[in-house]
């Protein structure tokens, strides 16, 4: 099992600032597609950190891990 994290707009469409995901490991890649099927959210654009390092779609997320959402920012 690992913690995700999620912000701004993410944390609003799912009700919560975290979950808990009952997978021993996934891609980033995997993670994206089960954010997308599973919560229904948009993960294009969208930056991802695990342990608060960004990651890319070949890493790795292990059991034990925080993973970070987050999205596009803009500001003026």
């Amino acid at each position: 099992m690992f913690q995700v994290l999620l912000f701004a707009h993410l944390r609003e469409q799912v009700g919560s600032e975290k979950l808990a995901i009952r997978e021993k490991q996934l891609t980033v890649k995997e993670f994206k597609e089960l954010m997308e099927n599973q919560y229904k959210l948009p993960t294009q654009g969208v930056m991802i950190a695990i342990n608060e390092k960004y990651a890319t779609e070949t890493d790795i997320i292990a059991e034990g891990d925080t993973v970070a959402l987050i999205p596009p920012v803009s500001g003026g």
